[in-house]
């Protein structure tokens, strides 16, 4: 990311974001976002993460401009959602989780559809550019509907990127789907990214956000509880697992004050959890040796994505 990139006004800025749904028994409706507040920074791939029922799929339709907010603001691209929806919804692409189009259109005509919808000129219209850059040429004049699922996936992709928006939203773009499709929509997305596109990413896959985000936000039960650059989120699990094999049968697991988890895998494997804040793994194996056990192996694991997230969450 260019120092240019870091100073330029944020491609999204959501400020004290509110939105209530109304209840049927006239009663008080869910509070799904309680006043959340963060910037998508120009030039990004922004993950934004949460468990079920955290708020995402509700402040994305809001961007979108299916759902209408309770209270605060949003700008996308420095146009307000509410004083300038038509040049909002003009700058933001959004992919959604449904895969959603006429399935006896062809993608040709899906692609062109989409461009109509926005006033796009024919002589301007990208169809055949965004078919290949979605490795979708070959099936050009094919039904929507004969296309497998990873082809119908790229397809919403070039739908969403009909008027060349400056951010693309992807809503769980992977979910359900194999390994193979996943690298491929994975490389897509790079692309795009690489192009200049903002990219703004949902995901319940902690290691692709961990790979592909620049920076991670995430929401639980409609609050921001974290946003900060990825590497600094992971660097937030403070606990390591030091997994020890030793030269002979454990009638236990190995104990001591200092550990924060011990667990036996089996007769001769245990896995002990530490504060890499407060001791070291050659700190534990001491400690075990002092306990009269010969190490035969050892392996360590560094925090990841998914031990802050479950940390901050409590969401296994």
């Amino acid at each position: 990311m260019t120092d240019s990139a870091q100073t330029a006004p944020p491609a999204i800025a959501i400020r004290d974001l509110q939105k209530r749904y109304a209840a049927q028994d006239g009663t008080e409706g869910t509070l799904a976002l309680k006043g959340v507040s963060f910037d998508v920074p120009q030039g990004q791939i922004f993950g934004l993460l949460g468990p079920n029922g955290a708020g995402k799929s509700t402040l994305i339709n809001i961007l979108a401009g299916l759902v209408n907010k309770t209270a605060g603001s949003a700008e996308i691209w420095g146009f307000d959602i509410d004083a300038s929806p038509r040049n909002a919804k003009r700058s933001i692409g959004i992919v959604p989780q449904e895969i959603v189009f006429d399935p006896f259109f062809t993608p040709f005509e899906v692609l062109e559809n989409q461009a109509g919808f926005y006033g796009i000129a024919k002589r301007l219209r990208r169809s055949k550019e965004l078919l290949d850059a979605v490795r979708l040429a070959d099936k050009r004049d094919a039904y929507a509907r004969t296309l497998s699922g990873g082809m119908k996936r790229r397809l919403l992709v070039a739908k969403a990127m009909v008027h060349s928006p400056p951010i693309l939203v992807l809503d769980e773009p992977t979910a359900g789907v194999d390994v193979d499709l996943r690298r491929q929509l994975w490389e897509l997305v790079t692309q795009l990214h690489e192009d200049g596109v903002t990219v703004v990413l949902t995901t319940h896959y902690l290691e692709e956000a961990e790979q592909l985000c620049d920076r991670i936000a995430i929401i639980d039960q409609g609050k921001l509880i974290a946003n900060k650059p990825t590497r600094e989120l992971v660097e937030m699990a403070r606990e390591k697992i030091v997994r020890v094999t030793v030269d002979r049968d454990l009638a236990e697991a190995p104990a001591h004050e200092a550990f924060v988890k011990s667990e036996k895998l089996d007769e001769r494997t245990a896995e002990i959890t530490y504060n890499k804040d407060t001791m070291s793994a050659g700190q534990v194996l001491a400690l075990m040796q002092q306990q009269g056990f010969i190490i035969d192996d050892v392996t360590t694991r560094e925090a990841d994505l998914e031990d802050v997230f479950v940390q901050l969450t409590g969401t296994g």
